[in-house]
């Protein structure tokens, strides 16, 4: 396959966060793509101090949990890099697939920070679900609006301030 991505070249996700949520990924893309339940080997998943996503980072024996989304064109794949931002770099991996043992050539985002002291534990969806996803889409639409104007915001700038002003509410 060439290297170069032409305009009609579609791209595989793996996704394994906030991204499992069919509705964040519709406030970021406009459309739920196709997906499989899948698996990446020799990675974990953390917690993140402070943080209400998780990273991943290559830890050899672990598995993570998550899903393919199919069909992802590059103008998708960019709004999804801009999502990710700084702290993830995007990685070409091998995923396992549930259904069936077929493995998978996959785009995924990896934690930059290979050493971050503020890495922790297991990330739990059906967690994270309960407690912070109502907050986490509406954070998500306030970026996805933002991509649509000339000076927008990184998604941590985003992400910040979305939580400072959530703190502030809380606060009597």
């Amino acid at each position: 396959m060439a290297s170069t991505a032409n305009p009609q070249s579609v791209f595989n996700v793996f996704v394994y966060g906030s991204l499992l949520a069919d509705d964040v990924v519709h406030a970021l893309l406009k459309r739920v793509p196709p997906s499989n339940p899948a698996i990446l080997h020799n990675y974990h998943r953390f917690s993140i101090k402070g943080r209400v996503y998780p990273a991943i980072l290559a830890v050899e024996n672990k598995k993570v949990t998550g899903k393919v989304l199919l069909d992802v064109t590059v103008p998708e794949l960019n709004i999804l890099d801009i999502f990710e931002d700084v702290e993830y770099e995007r990685t070409t991996v091998d995923v396992s697939l549930m259904d069936s043992s077929k493995t998978l050539q996959a785009e995924t985002y990896v934690w930059v920070d290979k050493r971050d002291p503020n890495l922790y534990g297991e990330w739990d969806f059906e967690e994270w679900k309960q407690l912070h996803k109502g907050d986490f889409l509406k954070m998500t639409m306030g970026f996805s609006e933002e991509l649509e104007l000339p000076e927008s915001k990184t998604r941590v700038a985003t992400y910040e301030s979305f939580y400072a002003q959530e703190e502030n509410k809380s606060k009597p």
